[in-house]
Parts: structure tokens; C-alpha cells; sequence
């Protein structure tokens, strides 16, 4: 079964791992921020799901910006319920490895998060980020609602200019309104707040998302 779908093409439904009912414990508090890491959050904040490779380093780029609340790394996207990583590492459950925001808007505009992730790492490269191989690992925006949405989507269109202007490739990025989002392992919260030398993968192409055209 585990050999059945390629790493680097998503699995149907009825190819899926089926997943598990009990979901992931996860650590009551953000070993940074001191926020929780599930909700309830405080009603004026806003969340968002970033896919951009290995979630460790995306995570840590999220929570070192003035404004973010909270943030944890999980899976989205795909069609197990309460995955385990790695049964995400397989490619039969589906999942994009993502980060959770959750973010203050009056600190912080959904639009300068858009910017951090396009400008962070590799949009054009499908299923993979690097040396980093399979579908987990695919540049994934999830967002609560439609005005997020088209936010999200004239943020795609300004950076592929930019990226047309470079001779660079299309984006690949999949952008959609928010799925089920599953914690991952306690281990993997946080991870690069307890060994700072661990393995990050971000790197971006040296483009820059231009600033948000007006309505």
C-alpha cells in the first residue's frame, strides 16, 4: 500500500491512509511566545495555514515577527485524519507540511505575511522545496474566509510578474479557503527553539512581492 502513489503525486481518497479518530496531544503552551497553541484565541485575531517546505523553518520565520499571537506546526490538505508524520513522509495521506498563524491584524496585515512567504522560499518547484522531495513539502496558502482569499490570489498574480520579469518559472502554489489543520507531534512544535542549529531549508529567489495594488 505504502508503495502505491509516487512521493511526488497526491494520492486519491480511496489510496489514502485512513487516519485515526484521537488527535495529537500538543503542549499547552508556544515555547516562544508563552501564547497557547490551540484555541480559543482572542476573537480579533486572525489565522492563516503557510506550506513552504520543512515546516521547521517557516515556523520559526512566523513567530519571530511583531504581531504574531501564536504559531504550530501541522498537517493540511490532504485526506487522513490525525496523521502521523510519517505516515505525511509516505505521500498517502495527502497532507502539505503547514505552519499555523495566528495573528494580530492591527500589528501585523495579512499582506506583510504574504510577502514573508513569497519572499522566503522556492513558489516554483511543486512537490518538493530544494533537496526536500515529495508532496508534504508543496507551497500551500489556506485562509479563513474570501476576502483573505482574493488577497491571497492578487498577492500570487503581483509576485509571478516579478518572477516574469526574472525569467524565473510559474508558481505552483496551491491556494485555497482553510481544510482540516491536525497538529503535529510535540516534538516538531517549536523544534528550531530547542536546537538552533537544526536543519532550515528556506531560501527564497531574491524577488520581491511588490506592494498590494489597491481595490
Amino acid at each position: 500500500m505504502w508503495n502505491m502513489v509516487k512521493k511526488t503525486e497526491l494520492p486519491s481518497a480511496t489510496q489514502a491512509l485512513p487516519g485515526r479518530t484521537s488527535t495529537m496531544p500538543v503542549p499547552a503552551i508556544h515555547q516562544v511566545l508563552a501564547h497557547p497553541l490551540q484555541v480559543p484565541f482572542p476573537a480579533h485575531l486572525h489565522s492563516v495555514l503557510f506550506g513552504m517546505g520543512c515546516f521547521w523553518g517557516a515556523e520559526r520565520l512566523f513567530w519571530q515577527q511583531t504581531g504574531v499571537y501564536t504559531t504550530a506546526v501541522g498537517y493540511a490538505g490532504g485526506f487522513t485524519p490525525n496523521p502521523y508524520y510519517e505516515e505525511v513522509c509516505s505521500g498517502l495521506t495527502g497532507h502539505a507540511e503547514v505552519v499555523l498563524v495566528v495573528y494580530d491584524p492591527e500589528q501585523i496585515g495579512f499582506w506583510q505575511l504574504l510577502k514573508l512567504f513569497w519572499e522566503s522560499h522556492d513558489a516554483t518547484q511543486g512537490m518538493r522545496q530544494g533537496n526536500d522531495v515529495g508532496t508534504q513539502y508543496r507551497s500551500v496558502i489556506y485562509v479563513q474566509h474570501a476576502i483573505a482569499l482574493a488577497e491571497a490570489m492578487q498577492s500570487r498574480e503581483l509576485f509571478q510578474q516579478a518572477l516574469n520579469a526574472r525569467g524565473l518559472s510559474e508558481i505552483t502554489t496551491e491556494i485555497g479557503l482553510m481544510p482540516a489543520f491536525y497538529y503535529a507531534e510535540p516534538e516538531h512544535q517549536q523544534y528550531l527553539a530547542r536546537n538552533p542549529n537544526g536543519y532550515c531549508n528556506l531560501r527564497g529567489l531574491g524577488v520581491c512581492l511588490a506592494p498590494q495594488n489597491p481595490d
